[in-house]
């Protein structure tokens, strides 16, 4: 299988996104973590890539739940349910699974806000676009599900009140938790990059792109978590 460091689209998508994250960082801005994206079996044939593609987060990204978003000028805008991983170690590249484990210091909800304005089957130009990131809020860090357990948690989705999702699955569209973060490690470590503690990872959508536009609202809970809620504007 070929590992993808070894596909040019990823490396020369990925060497772009991260000088355009160094910058960013010189410019004063915080980082926050890094996103995945592209992880369920259907995409990754459809990009002909064998693992999530890999995104970075900014802390200025992050808008407090019940906020409202304005979609002008966007192209297609899409939000996503997503778990959040709130790491408390860093994580070397090929760390074992337990290690894995033991730098999860909680698990929490997260909704992404994206611009779909460019053909996701172009990994590279994806990629150095930081795949469409726009916003996201996030849930607060629960220790009970320190490790990256799962177990219990059920994601309900609700858009102007219908309930769209409900479901126990959260891995089916994502991959295992544990090995996208094992994956995040070592894909950044290629590129001279670290997963450290403090920073979150967001784990990629549970369900399909929410489709979402002017007038929407929109409501995660990861139960038995707290809700978080985002509404749209034009």
């Amino acid at each position: 299988m070929t590992l993808p460091w070894e596909d040019p689209r990823i490396v020369s998508g990925m060497k772009s996104q991260l000088r355009w994250r160094r910058e960013l960082l010189e410019q004063g801005k915080k980082p926050l973590g890094w996103k995945l994206a592209f992880g369920g079996p259907a995409a990754m044939q459809r990009l002909k890539i064998n693992a999530p593609l890999v995104g970075f987060l900014m802390a200025d990204a992050v808008v407090p739940s019940r906020s409202t978003v304005s979609l002008a000028d966007w192209t297609k805008p899409a939000a996503e349910p997503e778990v959040t991983v709130y790491l408390g170690k860093d994580i070397a590249a090929n760390a074992d699974r337990e290690s894995l484990r033991a730098a999860i210091a909680g698990l929490g909800a997260a909704i992404e806000v994206a611009d779909v304005d460019h053909p996701a089957e172009d990994v590279e130009g994806t990629l150095a676009r930081d795949i469409y990131q726009r916003h996201l809020t996030l849930g607060a860090c629960d220790t009970a599900y320190a490790g990256g357990k799962l177990t219990g948690l059920q994601a309900h989705v609700e858009r102007n009140e219908a309930v769209i999702a409900d479901t126990f699955d959260l891995e089916a569209l994502t991959g295992e938790l544990i090995q996208i973060v094992g994956h995040v490690a070592n894909l950044l470590s290629y590129f001279g990059e670290k997963l450290r503690a403090g920073e979150v990872i967001i784990a990629g959508s549970i369900t399909p792109p929410i489709w979402v536009e002017a007038g929407d609202h929109l409501c995660f809970q990861l139960k038995p978590l707290s809700p978080i809620f985002l509404n749209f504007n034009g």
